[in-house]
């Protein structure tokens, strides 16, 4: 049995990932704020740095694979941290964890996009520039000064819905990049993304709707299905994408929203 890392482990997606991958007999190693093997922010360097620590730690430094899973929603009401969660965290963790990843000689890494990178009209170029650039600070004062500009209606929903889809919509870009340099690619890593929709999670009904309220047929985004996914819905492609028999498939996107971003 292997050996995977899970970020975001306490609640929602991380949660069921790491549940299903212990149900399969694998040992997991969790990261969260709280309630995890090892509790870190990884909206801060330091916290990430000490994430990959402790995960090399535990782990004695070698992985089978990495969910990169925690991340936070658009109605956070500070866009910078949007920026450095959803971004900086997924993407420096992985890097620091790329080395233990080669030591298994096949590692699998996939991360939490959403289908918002491709299905909310504010995608903002200049900071997708600056997060593909590594520029944190200038990202961070970027992001903030765009949500100041949002309309009041919006900002009162949503205020950091800018920020949240173009910290994905560059994050899918970052791991179509990378997975095909030599580093990764040539060295039998692969590393993924998956794109949920409207999934029920405990960061979704805090930043739309309580569960009660959820309604497919008036929901702001088109939900052909007419369901809303579960986390178990999601953690089932993350158990495929970090399998074994999963080598051939590296740079992709999976869309998983019930038919939102094709309608």
């Amino acid at each position: 049995m292997g050996t995977y890392a899970v970020t975001g482990s306490a609640s929602g997606m991380g949660a069921a990932s790491a549940a299903r991958l212990r149900e399969a007999g694998h040992r997991v190693v969790g990261v969260d704020l709280r309630d995890a093997d090892v509790t870190a922010d990884l909206g801060t360097a330091d916290g990430r740095r000490h994430a990959a620590d402790e995960i090399l730690r535990l782990c004695g430094g070698a992985l089978d694979g990495v969910a990169a899973v925690a991340g936070v929603g658009p109605n956070l009401p500070d866009a910078a941290a949007v920026a450095s969660i959803n971004y900086f965290g997924p993407v420096a963790l992985l890097d620091a964890l790329r080395p233990a990843l080669e030591r298994e000689g096949g590692g699998r890494a996939v991360v939490i996009g959403s289908n918002s990178a491709t299905t909310v009209p504010m995608i903002d170029d200049h900071l997708v520039g600056l997060l593909l650039a590594g520029d944190e600070e200038a990202a961070r004062a970027h992001a903030a000064g765009a949500q100041r500009s949002l309309p009041a209606a919006l900002a009162a929903t949503s205020p950091s819905i800018s920020a949240y889809a173009t910290s994905k919509f560059a994050l899918a870009r970052w791991v179509r990049r990378t997975a095909v340099t030599p580093e990764w690619a040539r060295r039998g890593i692969t590393l993924n993304t998956i794109a949920p929709g409207a999934v029920v999670t405990p960061l979704m009904t805090d930043s739309t709707l309580s569960e009660d309220d959820l309604d497919p047929d008036t929901f702001p985004t088109p939900m052909p299905r007419g369901i809303f996914g579960r986390p178990a819905d999601i953690a089932f492609w993350v158990a495929q994408f970090l399998s074994p028999e999963a080598g051939f498939t590296t740079g992709a996107t999976l869309t998983v929203d019930g038919g939102t971003d094709a309608a």
